[in-house]
């Protein structure tokens, strides 16, 4: 039997794909393996990302020790996808098949054994879960759309994943009942914009959510990234929904900016004070934390534009911030623009990521002495990790096991984390 091993880069809805991936060549009769190829393969196949420059720069490094090892060597997604030629350029040998034609990856083995190169880039419309998903682990990520309806000037995943393409909400809850059969205990709804979801559709994320949390089963939904554009729509419906028990009580909300001018600039509909409105809101009805995303050094960015981002964060204080430094990225709009120096983007990125671990420290120590029910979901070196009811990660020291629900106290505070001990523990 052909082994096939797959390497993954990039977001929770990447390793969804990599997932489909492999059911499909299992079915296919081939033996498939997930993580980096230290060893024996008799195919390779790098799931990509583009969103950033560095961790496309860390790709194509990768790609390039690959090729030196002389073996078949695939190239799948957003990298694939939005620069086939670039991927050309530095692994000539390798067979590429982008996002949207994922359910060919056993053709691209088979013409690979008969000695032909393959390149499949054309753009198709599918819905990838009637191809199957595996799910063999705690956390099963569960992809619901992909693609967009936004035009942000910064973005090359656009590109890459092309418009809003919602997959059918029967093969969605097939697939979210099949993964807790298997013994999953943590459901992530994923996409390139849960908010998105259903526009195409005539439906939601809130009607979603709610026939989901109605599956039978022990299990917890985390919702993916929402853009704060489509909240309006349904907002107090996916509130009602997040009262369920089954619920993580988490928001990934990416304002990206403080400033509404850059916002604008950056074509993001809507302003800081709908940001601030929805967070407000979301803390008066439930006990959530809230995450969100912030880019420094857009090229229109000024210094006043900077102070308003930093004191967005000290007002709203989130527990969860994602810093990430502009990079122009090759289709992008942005990128055409005159860019801010490198200097200037380091020196704001340092300056609001001190402010950033200077809060999220603060306002865990708040919560040392508490006790938290916790889902233990992965298992590290040296301690387990789980997630409170409001999706805080806790690293858990003491013998615990995984996908088990465990009464925790909170003991101290990392510089990500809390940390806690196992009081009791209870198998779900």
């Amino acid at each position: 039997m052909a082994k096939v091993v797959i390497e993954t880069y990039g977001c929770t809805l990447n390793q969804a794909d990599s997932r489909i991936i492999g059911h499909i060549l299992k079915e296919n009769g081939y033996e498939v393996e997930y993580g980096r190829y230290e060893g024996n393969a008799d195919y390779l196949i790098v799931n990509t990302c583009t969103v950033k420059s560095p961790t496309e720069n860390k790709i194509i490094y990768r790609l390039r020790q690959l090729k030196g090892l002389g073996k078949k060597l695939i190239v799948a997604g957003c990298l694939a996808s939005a620069d086939t030629q670039k991927v050309i350029n530095v692994v000539p040998d390798a067979s590429i098949i982008t996002t949207s034609n994922l359910s060919k990856i056993a053709d691209v083995l088979k013409f690979i054994e008969i000695g032909k190169n393959v390149v499949i880039d054309s753009y198709n419309r599918i819905d990838k879960l009637q191809y199957g998903l595996e799910n063999s682990s705690i956390i099963a990520r569960i992809p619901i759309s992909e693609g967009c309806l936004s035009n942000c000037t910064f973005c090359e995943t656009k590109f890459a994943r092309g418009p809003l393409n919602s997959f059918s909400e029967e093969l969605i809850l097939r697939a979210v009942k099949n993964a807790v059969e298997q013994g999953s205990k943590e459901i992530e709804l994923t996409s390139q914009d849960v908010g998105a979801y259903g526009a195409d559709r005539k439906t939601n994320i809130a009607e979603l959510l709610k026939k989901v949390v109605e599956i039978e089963g022990s299990f917890k939904v985390r919702v993916g990234m929402l853009n704060p554009e489509h909240l309006h729509k349904y907002f107090d419906e996916l509130l009602e929904a997040y009262r369920s028990d089954k619920v993580y009580k988490f928001f990934h909300l990416p304002v990206q900016s403080g400033s509404n001018k850059v916002l604008r600039d950056m074509k993001r509909r809507y302003t800081v004070e709908d940001f601030v409105n929805y967070v407000e809101e979301i803390r008066k009805k439930l006990n959530a934390s809230i995450a969100t995303d912030i880019i420094v050094g857009y090229p229109t960015e000024s210094e006043d534009d900077f102070e308003k981002s930093v004191e967005l964060i000290k007002e709203i204080k989130p527990e969860v911030v994602n810093i990430s430094k502009f990079g122009a990225r090759p289709h992008a709009p942005a990128s055409r623009l005159k860019q801010l120096s490198d200097k200037t983007i380091k020196d704001r990125s340092i300056i609001l990521s001190r402010i950033v671990r200077e809060i999220e420290f603060n306002e865990r120590n708040k919560h040392i002495g508490e006790r938290r029910k916790v889902l233990i979901t992965e298992k590290n070196r040296k301690s387990y990790t789980g997630r409170d009811d409001t999706y805080n990660e806790i690293a858990v020291l003491g013998q615990v096991n995984l996908g088990e629900s465990v009464e925790v106290e909170i003991t101290g505070n990392s510089p990500a984390c809390f940390v806690g001990i196992p009081l009791t523990s209870s198998q779900e």
